[in-house]
């Protein structure tokens, strides 16, 4: 057991940290070895996070396990509240707005820019904690900052990667999965005439909609704004792109524009469709269920096709951990989050996680989880590659509130369902965003 006076010293990780580097590498040891700020809790403290619901059971498990080691270690309790992924951005900012509610909350992408001003400055533990374990990754650490200031912490980048039937593709008459966006066009095609077809989101998925629809853009070369936060949907590259969306949405099962993070894993385990974007936690899902052991054996993962602009462009789903300013108990709170990044923790929790999680930090890359099955592959450098949702603009509360409204992904369910025109999808768009991005 952690002793209490060792945990308030901030140094309990040395020694758990020099017993596993032989395992994940120097580069934890030498993390654990770095100063990193003391906390003491207030008396009397508990705490309330408010996370995200895991598809992952053994991802939630490290991470009770980890903040039970906490508890036991300060004697504070940590209550964890769970909230749908679609669910979890509006009571944030609701808590943030009326002062009161949980102390933290792990929430997605830019959502800390929404309300940066109601939230406690972590800058002296998210400066520490990234020169300990080599840096954070610079997509994900965006997130996280507003200028020269940590508002948050980067937590990870839950991979998003093209699941598919290996079988079925094969059946289709492809022996590998096209690398570009035209091939994967013909694959779809293939694969539906042979009543085995591909569906992903155009609802309003926090995770999955917004994975697609960004890579969708980003591929055919578009952004929303440029590097000034000008809006620049209206473009070539935009047409092109929802263009191609709706030759792939024709290859699609029924009802993919209501899709919300849930429906596609269901869509693949069900069988009705047999290609999809999602975590590796559909792999998971069918692995531990005997009567989907074919198609676990069957399943395969890979990054997404490249597109016109010729080089992978992908959106992965980040999430940040934040301290609320209404807390009663900052230091506490403060003292939870040094815990839950030591290397033992960290490592621990990726784990648990199974490659669903990607790690923040650059000296957690080599946790033997992204070896040991070739399906994780996919998944692996998902934070390394990330492009924050932002692109090619600052983040910020016009970024957050652009994503947060669904504009980007409303874009094309309006073009691919008939709607609206892709001309008149794109303008839709462009006066959403400009709502945001005021000049």
């Amino acid at each position: 057991m952690i002793k209490r006076r060792d945990f308030l010293a901030g140094s309990a990780g040395l020694l758990a940290a020099s017993a596993i580097a032989g395992r994940f590498g120097r580069a934890f040891a030498q993390g654990a070895a770095a100063a990193m700020p003391s906390y003491k809790p207030e008396e009397g403290a508990s705490l309330r996070l408010l996370r995200w619901v895991p598809f992952v059971p053994a991802e939630e498990e490290a991470w009770l396990a980890n903040t039970k080691k906490f508890t036991d270690a300060t004697g504070v309790a940590v209550r964890i509240d769970k909230e749908s992924w679609e669910d979890v951005r509006p009571k944030a900012a609701v808590a943030a707005n009326v002062g009161s509610g949980p102390d933290m909350v792990m929430s997605w992408f830019d959502d800390p820019q929404q309300y940066p001003d109601k939230l406690v400055d972590v800058t002296d533990l998210g400066t520490a904690i990234g020169q300990a374990n080599g840096g954070w990754y610079p997509g994900l650490e965006s997130y996280a900052r507003r200028g020269d200031s940590f508002i948050a912490l980067p937590i990870c980048a839950i991979g998003n990667a093209v699941i598919y039937r290996d079988s079925h593709m094969k059946a289709a008459g492809f022996s590998e999965f096209p690398k570009d966006t035209a091939g994967f066009l013909e694959l779809c095609k293939a694969m539906q005439a042979k009543g085995t077809p591909a569906g992903f989101p155009h609802g309003k998925a926090v995770g999955d909609g917004n994975n697609y629809a960004h890579w969708l853009l980003w591929s055919h070369g578009g952004k929303m704004v440029d590097e000034n936060g000008t809006v620049t949907i209206n473009s070539p590259e935009t047409l092109a792109a929802v263009n191609y969306a709706m030759e792939l949405y024709k290859t699609f099962i029924p009802g993919t524009e209501s899709w919300q993070d849930v429906n596609n894993n269901r869509a693949f385990l069900a069988g009705q469709v047999s290609l999809t974007a999602n975590g590796v936690s559909a792999y998971y899902a069918a692995l531990k269920d005997p009567a989907l052991a074919e198609m676990a054996a069957d399943m395969r993962s890979t990054n997404l096709p490249i597109g016109p602009v010729g080089e992978s462009v992908e959106l992965h789903q980040t999430s940040t951990i934040s301290i609320f300013r209404h807390t009663r108990y900052p230091e506490a709170a403060k003292a939870y989050l040094e815990f839950m990044y030591r290397p033992e923790n960290m490592n621990a929790w990726i784990q648990g996680a199974s490659a669903y999680c990607c790690q923040p930090l650059r000296a957690f890359e080599n946790n033997p989880v992204w070896t040991s099955k070739p399906i994780h592959a996919a998944y692996a450098k998902a934070s390394a590659s990330l492009r924050p949702n932002g692109y090619a603009g600052p983040l910020g509360a016009a970024s957050a509130g652009t994503m947060a409204d669904y504009v980007l992904v409303d874009m094309f369910a309006e073009a691919v369902t008939g709607q609206s025109s892709p001309e008149d999808a794109i303008r839709n768009a462009e006066r959403r965003a400009n709502r945001y991005y005021r000049v």
